[in-house]
């Protein structure tokens, strides 16, 4: 199952479409979510500390995180086997009303089971979702 979840990640994360996104639209061809999964944010103000429930709760923050700008995530690398990957982006954004520009890095620490994702959290550092994922002590 290690290479397989790999795999499904990479198909599902390449898939992402920000300008879906503000419709509240995610797609889960795949179907790589688990109906109960959670989806933590660590980057955005108004996320940290909510817990975002069900692929209908994933949809809802993609969509919050998405509204107000041109949004562009380019996935570098996904890191890990197993149960537990990280997935490293390159995140691009322009707000839509102030013209302010972000450029940085933003990692998500993943946790399947049975070839589903049940858990999954976003972090501005890599080392931070290594370390959540149990890739780094």
């Amino acid at each position: 199952m290690s290479e397989e979840n790999v795999e499904n990640l990479r198909a599902w994360l390449e898939s992402w479409d920000p300008e879906e996104w503000k419709q509240g639209v995610l797609v889960d061809e795949t179907g790589l979510l688990d109906p109960e999964i959670v989806y933590e944010d660590e980057n955005l103000p108004d996320h940290v500390g909510e817990a975002y429930r069900g692929p209908a709760g994933v949809a809802r923050a993609a969509q919050r995180w998405a509204e107000g700008q041109e949004l562009r995530l380019d996935l570098e690398e996904i890191v890990g086997s197993g149960d537990h990957l990280v997935s490293v982006h390159r995140a691009r954004s322009k707000a839509e009303h102030t013209g302010i520009e972000f450029d940085a890095p933003l990692a998500y620490a993943w946790t399947f089971r049975d070839g589903k994702v049940i858990h999954f959290k976003s972090f501005r550092s890599v080392d931070d979702a290594l370390e959540a994922a149990g890739l780094r002590e």
